[in-house]
């Protein structure tokens, strides 16, 4: 597997993200292939933990607004850079790449850094590999707070997602700071933007992010069986599990009705709909921390 790492010099520009680095080295387990995976690591050690997962094709930089409201609450924030994405290292080939493939990744690094304790903070793809650690590791979390995202287990995707995955395969041009900008219902700042563009100074840096539109797992998804077994998992889950989505994104709206009722631990939370687009944290990020500090 060949993998590139972004130069440190494509993040010198960004002063808006004042987080020391961490790094942990994992093994891809098929072929030994060393990855090492970033993440910021804010609060007390001891602190009870919240863990904030990205998704496509954003990176940590997402929950800037939210990480440090979140610390001063109390708690150890964690927010780590998927594979092929931020400041982690990343495959070259979309081959490299699969849903399951993701969800190791990152129970690797769970387990690497030793978390446990966790509240999950997750939205987008931050939700299709959070729940499902979730349900692979179940007694290293508390309880989950989830926006935006979910655990599809087959039917058809809904239309705005057909034309979103059919952009992110055949487009020539796949301008990463422009997409998040598209999905936050507010006009990112050039420098914003260009934050968001960083870990990917060109094109043979994308595949990861090229390639994830592919994996959610409508239709005849490979994934379909491992989605339904996180889910029998669910369905017996008894600790807090609060929805937070927002009123504006057309991929996710309403998403919550798949929740509320089936997940157990959904009940006497104070589920809240959110104001903004698919990128909430750019749009109501002190909404998105109130629903965290009122989980219970």
């Amino acid at each position: 597997m060949k993998v590139l790492r972004t130069p440190d010099s494509a993040f010198a520009a960004i002063d808006d993200f004042p987080f020391a680095p961490n790094y942990v080295e994992i093994a891809d387990p098929s072929d030994g292939t060393p990855l090492r995976v970033h993440y910021v690591d804010e609060g007390p050690r001891d602190a009870p933990v919240v863990l904030m997962m990205h998704g496509e094709p954003s990176w940590s930089y997402l929950y800037r607004h939210m990480i440090g409201p979140v610390v001063a609450a109390g708690f150890r924030v964690v927010a780590p850079d998927l594979i092929g994405f931020g400041k982690s290292d990343k495959p070259t080939k979309k081959t490299d790449y699969s849903y399951a493939r993701h969800v190791g990744w990152m129970r690797q690094w769970i387990e690497a850094v030793g978390l446990s304790n966790m509240t999950l903070v997750c939205q987008d793809w931050g939700s299709l590999i959070g729940l499902r650690l979730v349900a692979e590791m179940p007694d290293r979390f508390a309880s989950v707070v989830l926006s935006n995202g979910g655990l599809p287990e087959g039917g058809p995707p809904p239309r705005a997602f057909a034309i979103w995955r059919a952009f992110s395969k055949w487009s020539p041009f796949f301008p990463i700071g422009r997409i998040v900008n598209a999905g936050a219902k507010r006009a990112l700042s050039a420098a914003e933007i260009a934050a968001y563009d960083a870990p990917f100074p060109d094109s043979s840096y994308k595949a990861g992010a090229r390639i994830f539109p592919s994996f959610v797992p409508f239709e005849n998804n490979v994934a379909i069986p491992d989605q339904k077994r996180a889910w029998a998992v669910f369905e017996k889950w008894d600790k807090p599990f609060l929805c937070c989505f927002s009123d504006g994104d057309p991929v996710t709206r309403g998403g919550e009705s798949r929740f509320i009722g089936r997940v157990p631990g959904t009940a006497g939370q104070p589920h809240c709909t959110l104001k903004g687009g698919h990128f909430i944290q750019e749009n109501d990020p002190q909404g998105f921390v109130d629903c965290i500090l009122k989980v219970r």
